[in-house]
């Protein structure tokens, strides 16, 4: 008979769950977590072998041990990446002079 046994790791948000700006990514989806790792028999947790707090980022993945004196920056309302900064809003549409916004599509007959 076959048993399946393993040491999972899982991680659970935690306290407060304010947007944080990420070192790694630069989005602002930081947040606290409890990263704890289980000895598991047959898929089933049974003893927790392993426990810390962490920070971690939902879109990069990268986690990072909660240290005494550090945690990411707080996101302000209307944050935006590093490098998507200028690309939305009114002055693209200045900036690029007969560029009227939405989707315009340019229909052309084909060449007989």
């Amino acid at each position: 008979i076959p048993f399946a046994v393993g040491c999972p790791t899982k991680v659970k948000p935690e306290g407060s769950q304010e947007a944080r700006i990420c070192p790694r990514c630069h989005n602002a989806a930081m947040f606290s977590a409890k990263s704890r790792t289980w000895f598991e028999f047959c898929f089933v947790p049974l003893i927790p072998m392993n426990s810390k707090h962490i920070w971690m980022c939902g879109i990069c993945q990268v986690q990072v041990n909660m240290q005494p004196g550090w945690e990411p920056q707080l996101a302000q309302p209307g944050y935006q990446h590093p490098q998507l900064q200028g690309q939305y809003g009114q002055n693209v549409f200045t900036q690029n002079a007969g560029y009227s916004p939405g989707y315009q599509p340019n229909y052309t007959q084909p060449q007989k």
